[in-house]
């Protein structure tokens, strides 16, 4: 399998040892108009191809796949060449810049060639151990859900500096940033382990002027089945937080609880249960179950968990909480 990198930013440093672990699949080629980064990455990983534009490496590589993992406002455009040349494609979350456009490619692409979104953070293996603790029952009949992500990685230092600003620079300019950029992994996360749900209120805010978009966002939800209600609450200028959020998630059954701290997922009840999961192995663990997860569906035909159609119920969910917030992004900086 001859993969194409579409982009060589900071995310592929995660996708490309994830290819090396895929059995046959090889990257024979990347593309970048930053050439610093296309080079470094390239010599990082052994790629001989080298491109400043993804048409110019369709147009010279003879490939099975694409991975695209450019900024989400080219993911579009990538989706639709590769499909004019009919190849497989792996594209980072979102699938568009907003639910519109998602659909608008789905509508286009989806099943003219095989389509997965690259939504990993399902693909935790903390969270594929809790989804077989719910399968097996050790909550009983569930009561509610809670989700917190926390940090103080919006609140300025001694230094004057943001920590969350200072890891990525980029959310400064995302006119849509905590539920967009972050808290889309978790609500994909929530309906993997508990399936689908309804959206009924939304309050979005921003902390500070360095930034255009929310780093707030408190969520309230219910399972469109029976009604189960979920709290989602995201918040990065946290006072008492760490600068470095991580995933708090309650679970509430009749027999038990389950607790998510961090990377300790605890079943709290008569049969109690712990297990530790290593963060730095589990968020690379998450590139390597994603895009192993694509190859096997490439192999066997089977349905991708992360289709792209499916991705649309993720982004429904997105677009309901600016929808119902009225949140407005201030002028840009």
């Amino acid at each position: 399998m001859r993969v194409g990198m579409v982009g060589a930013g900071w995310v592929t440093q995660y996708h490309l040892p994830a290819w090396k672990r895929v059995n046959g699949a090889d990257v024979v080629a990347i593309c970048d108009p930053d050439k610093r980064a296309l080079h470094a990455r390239a010599d990082a990983f052994g790629i001989a191809g080298r491109y400043a534009s993804l048409d110019d490496m369709l147009a010279s590589e003879t490939l099975d796949m694409l991975d695209i993992a450019t900024p989400r406002q080219f993911h579009a455009d990538n989706v639709r060449a590769g499909c004019a040349h009919g190849l497989p494609i792996l594209c980072q979350k979102p699938l568009g810049v907003d639910l519109v456009e998602a659909e608008s490619i789905v509508a286009e692409v989806d099943g003219a060639v095989p389509l997965m979104v690259h939504e990993n953070w399902r693909f935790r293996p903390y969270y594929r151990t809790l989804r077989n603790w719910l399968d097996e029952g050790v909550l009983g009949d569930l009561v509610a859900a809670r989700l917190d992500f926390h940090s103080s990685g919006m609140l300025a230092g001694a230094d004057g500096l943001r920590p969350a600003l200072v890891r990525q620079p980029f959310f400064r300019r995302e006119a849509r940033l905590l539920v967009m950029e972050v808290l889309i992994h978790h609500l994909d996360s929530l309906r993997y382990l508990l399936g689908e749900f309804d959206l009924h209120l939304a309050r979005l805010a921003r902390s500070n002027d360095e930034i255009i978009g929310e780093d707030s966002a408190t969520l309230s939800l219910t399972r469109r089945d029976d009604g189960l209600p979920l709290a989602v609450s995201g918040n990065l200028a946290v006072h008492g937080a760490p600068p470095a959020p991580s995933d708090q998630l309650w679970i509430w059954g009749a027999r038990g609880t389950i607790h998510l701290d961090g990377t300790v997922l605890r079943l709290l009840g008569p049969e109690p249960r712990e297990v530790r999961f290593d963060p730095e192995q589990s968020y690379q663990a998450s590139y390597d179950g994603a895009i192993a997860h694509f190859a096997a569906g490439l192999g066997t035909g089977a349905r991708f968990e992360t289709a792209a159609a499916d991705n649309l119920r993720t982004l429904a969910l997105v677009e309901a909480a600016y929808r119902i917030s009225g949140f407005q992004p201030k002028a840009a900086i």
